[in-house]
């Protein structure tokens, strides 16, 4: 069977287009308005969703995205129900969605229960932050991922031997982080995220997605010019925050994001 991720960057490949991929918690604000959101970012133009799974110790993540998490904790988010959002989201949409979470949800859920039941709700890959790749090799249940592709993540600080390594083993697209440390727009993407892509083109023909740090439709296309996609969250994530009493927020969100997915494929023009 076919995965969406997969068939989502072949497509884009045949015209050299970048993907748009963007982050929201799901649930956030509530999940009625998670729903609306997400269609709308698919409606925007998004190509793939990444939902934050809302976790209470999120270490990863700056504190736009921990506030995030703690509102959809608090508005009743589970991960049950977060798989009613992607059944519901599937009812209308076939973007791709790629769960962002930690693994003490997963486990606490049960790994292959997980897996079998995001992919049968309709998510296809997964993004997790705290899983070191080499615990992989030695726990077997870590292992048993099948119905979703694992999203590996690569730091600009990684040396060659381990980019090599993490590439080989990729599947769905790779996200490269533009800079070192947590999620948030508090810092500009690197200049120098093309030597990243080349070093980990040498390695692999999965696609190349570039986060952190991207706030404006300048950074978007920048990005967008050298690799395969573009990551944004915070930013997205902090419009949410704005207007989460607004009865339009969904609206709201697509509006902002629009001209990001527009300037990230090279269509927005001055």
């Amino acid at each position: 069977m076919s995965n969406r991720i997969d068939t989502t960057f072949q497509k884009l490949a045949e015209t050299h287009t970048p993907a748009f991929i963007a982050y929201v918690a799901a649930g956030d604000p509530n999940l009625e308005k998670s729903l609306e959101i997400i269609r709308g970012l698919a409606d925007a133009g998004a190509d793939v969703i990444e939902l934050g799974v809302p976790f209470s110790d999120p270490l990863a993540d700056g504190v736009v995205n921990q506030l995030a998490a703690e509102r959809a904790l608090k508005a009743g988010t589970t991960f049950v129900k977060i798989l009613q959002l992607v059944r519901d989201f599937r009812e209308t949409h076939e973007t791709p969605i790629v769960l962002f979470t930690y693994l003490n949800p997963i486990y606490t859920y049960g790994f292959e229960k997980f897996h079998s039941d995001a992919a049968a709700a309709g998510a296809d890959g997964v993004l997790l932050l705290d899983l070191p790749p080499d615990e992989v090799k030695h726990n077997k249940e870590l292992a048993a991922h099948e119905g979703l592709k694992h999203i590996t993540l690569i730091a600009p600080t990684s040396p060659e031997e381990r980019i090599a390594a993490l590439a080989q083993q990729s599947e769905g697209f790779i996200y490269a982080l533009s800079r070192s440390g947590v999620t948030g727009a508090q810092a500009a993407p690197s200049a120098a995220i093309g030597d990243t892509v080349a070093r980990i083109k040498k390695y692999t023909d999965t696609p190349v997605c570039i986060g952190f740090g991207i706030n404006t439709p300048e950074q978007a296309a920048m990005v967008g010019s050298v690799c395969d996609g573009v990551v944004v969250g915070s930013c997205i994530v902090n419009q949410v925050a704005e207007n989460a009493d607004c009865a339009d927020v969904a609206a709201k969100v697509a509006a902002f994001t629009t001209p990001l997915i527009q300037a990230s494929k090279g269509l927005l023009t001055t």
